[in-house]
């Protein structure tokens, strides 16, 4: 009977008999197998795009909004565009009373038009104007001067230090709290009879003032649909009716959905995607042309985020702007992913990147936040409810992912791209995280590491590649595998990557050779399967066909099965020895291994309902035309005197195994047949006996 899956493969110890065992498990020694499948998928899903993002379109900067008094004009504008936003009666009726509002979110969600819309309304009844205040209006005395009797007044905080709401005051300023802060405004504006709206950033300052929930209160975007609905309108209501039916009708278009890569585009974002869509419509902008700004959406938010991640210098006041980082960059890697690991693998990332800034401290780590799941809104991201898949099972999780498909890939470029200071603690991150021995961690950092190593194949094979390999973890050489396959799909890496496996694979470091058969496993360094298969032919002279005789196997798990049985079987009329030995070995692992254990780097759909199946069951059932070069090769190790008491139990335990499922039994019993049938090498008398005996206890 076939052993626990998760051992390695056997071989005496006396070369002149080179007996051999049922080879089970993985290099892995069973670590990271289990829940693999279903985590590569979703990594794959998540880094790669059918079109990867664009660069950055050049569009006019807006210019910042001068202080002084909002024209006339502007507030006309104003009123036919709004949309009012949740809680807007709740916000005005505060205002009303307090004299002062804090609206806190998210730069480019429409705060400031709210605050002005709030402002004009109430300067409607009090007769007075609305006017834009610099943050010098919080220095004390002499900023009470700028204020009149009934206007209204927006202010919005700097970003340039969240973390430290009174960085906008004098020194002596500096340790006051912001909700005092925002005390003596309002102070200042209630004595005058004016109303002041304060736009606030998210960020601890923006925590603290909600958690006082004095003058603060959270801000939640309009509909982004009806946002867009009003620019559309605004920019080609006047015009012909067919142009706003033309841009309305692009607008839901697949494509430029996909493009757009964003659940719910913020209103900034909205307006600005109404005037690509307006002048698409009036045959400004090809289509290609159209697609080509909407992917630079997702890029442009990333860039955004590293500019304010970026201002602060020293690390007590960077340290929130680095954690906040942290957390994007964490989520492009685990995007869908359990939000525990993604929490834990940003504070990872956090200390890094922190002791880079400041080597002379390590940053702790807060242990309670102000406002619970706040840092996500920061990042464009929900939680929700998930599944993690364990093999054989799945347990619920709490997922986290980014609200737009395109972001994950945005974040990760834009990182390693457009800051080189970034590269060294992400690669030292990504390194630990390729030693966990989960898959769920694991499998994502090697995918990521294989695109990162694909934008910059020279840093990456010095800075990650070769400290994964040349360690005794067994589970970061098979990560340093999967990134080298990850990294070939660039067809101008590729070359580089097949070079190094082929000189790796020749050579006399058994943790290179070993990481070589590894990378061959996936069918892509070598540009090809046959190609791939070939390599491991002849690796397979130098391992005894244990790690060989796995890739070979998850390549005959992969989109081309009758490609490896043509090849298996070719091996068994070779006169080497270690090329029919791979042969047989991996026909014996298909029958004792579980599919959902060889996932690889590409669909297999076909395999999806017989996940918990041993492959070699799975590939009669999906592919039945693999049965007759599957039957050669079993009959070949049934017969072959140093695999045949192997390959006796080995067939014993796969019919067993069979035997508790009615489907799975109900294929096998249809191939059964095929091993006893006459042929060149029939089966021996003794192993067609116990076969018989086992069918007939069944």
């Amino acid at each position: 009977m076939s052993g626990p899956e998760g051992a390695g493969v056997g071989v005496s110890a006396d070369p002149g008999l080179r007996r051999l065992d049922i080879p089970k498990g993985s290099p892995l020694d069973g670590a990271g197998e289990a829940g693999g499948a279903r985590t590569a998928r979703e990594a794959r899903a998540h880094l790669h795009l059918a079109v990867g993002p664009a660069r950055i379109c050049a569009e006019p900067v807006p210019r910042p909004r001068p202080e002084g008094p909002v024209s006339r004009a502007e507030l006309e504008r104003l009123r036919g565009i709004y949309r009012r936003v949740p809680g807007h009666s709740g916000m005005r009726e505060h205002l009303r009373r307090t004299h002062l509002l804090a609206l806190c979110g998210e730069h480019g969600t429409g705060r400031a038009w709210t605050g002005l819309a709030l402002l004009a309304e109430l300067a409607d009844l009090t007769g007075g104007e609305v006017s834009r205040l610099g943050p010098g209006i919080l220095h004390g005395t002499t900023g009470g001067e700028k204020i009149e009797r009934d206007h209204g007044y927006l202010l919005e905080l700097p970003a340039e230090r969240p973390a430290v709401l009174p960085a906008v005051l004098p020194a002596e300023d500096a340790a006051t709290p912001p909700d005092r802060l925002l005390d003596r405004l309002r102070a200042q504006v209630a004595e005058r009879e004016a109303f002041c709206v304060v736009l606030v950033a998210g960020g601890p300052a923006a925590d603290r003032l909600l958690c006082e929930r004095r003058h603060a209160m959270a801000y939640e975007p309009p509909a982004a649909a009806d946002v867009l609905d009003r620019h559309l309108t605004e920019l080609l209501g006047d015009g012909p009716a067919e142009l706003l039916e033309l841009a309305r009708t692009t607008a839901v278009r697949p494509e430029v959905a996909e493009a757009l890569g964003l659940d719910e585009p913020r209103p900034a974002e909205a307006a600005r995607l109404a005037r690509h869509l307006a002048a698409h419509a009036e045959g400004g902008l090809s289509d290609e042309r159209l697609l080509e700004h909407c992917r630079s959406f997702a890029p442009r938010q990333a860039r955004e985020w590293f500019a304010e991640s970026g201002r602060p210098d020293t690390l007590p006041a960077a340290l929130p702007a680095l954690r906040a980082a942290a957390l994007r960059i964490a989520l492009a890697v685990f995007n869908g992913s359990a939000y525990s690991l993604t929490a834990e693998a940003a504070e990872l990332l956090t200390w890094e990147l922190a002791v880079t800034l400041d080597p002379h401290h390590a940053p702790g780590r807060p242990l309670f936040a102000a406002r619970p799941g706040a840092a996500l809104a920061t990042a464009r991201a929900t939680c929700g409810d998930g599944a993690e898949d364990l093999g054989d099972t799945s347990v619920p999780i709490r997922a986290v992912w980014f609200r737009g498909r395109r972001l994950a890939l945005a974040v990760l470029y834009e990182a390693w791209d457009g800051h080189h200071n970034l590269r060294g603690p992400m690669a030292r991150w990504l390194r630990a995280l390729c030693d966990d021995p989960r898959p769920q961690v694991w499998v994502r950092a090697a995918i990521a590491t294989g695109v990162l190593c694909a934008r910059d194949y020279l840093y990456g094979y010095v800075e990650l590649l070769l400290p994964l390999v040349r360690t005794d973890s067994p589970v970061r050489r098979m990560a340093a595998a999967t990134a080298l396959a990850e990294a070939s799909r660039a067809a101008d890496v590729r070359p580089a990557v097949e070079g190094l496996l082929r000189a790796w694979a020749r050579g006399d470091d058994e943790r290179e050779r070993e990481t070589a058969a590894l990378a061959h496993g996936y069918g892509l360094a070598a540009g090809s399967v046959p190609g791939s298969l070939e390599e491991l032919g002849r690796i397979a002279c130098a391992d005894g066909g244990r790690t060989t005789s796995y890739s070979a196997l998850r390549l005959l798990a992969g989109a081309e099965p009758q490609t490896v049985l043509a090849r298996l079987t070719h091996w068994l009329r070779d006169t080497r020895r270690a090329r029919r030995d791979l042969a047989v070995l991996t026909v014996l692992r298909a029958v004792t291994t579980r599919t959902s254990h060889l996932w690889g780097l590409g669909e297999v759909p076909e395999l999806e309902p017989y996940a918990a199946w041993p492959l070699a069951t799975a590939l009669l059932a999906a592919h039945p035309g693999c049965a007759p070069r599957l039957a050669e090769l079993l009959r070949a190790a049934l017969t072959w005197a140093r695999s045949a008491a192997a390959a006796e139990d080995a067939l014993v335990g796969w019919i067993r195994r069979a035997a508790g499922d009615e489907r799975q039994l109900t294929v096998l019993c249809g191939f059964l047949p095929r091993l006893a049938q006459d042929g060149d090498e029939p089966l021996d008398a003794e192993a067609a006996t116990r076969i018989r005996e086992v069918l007939e206890a069944l």
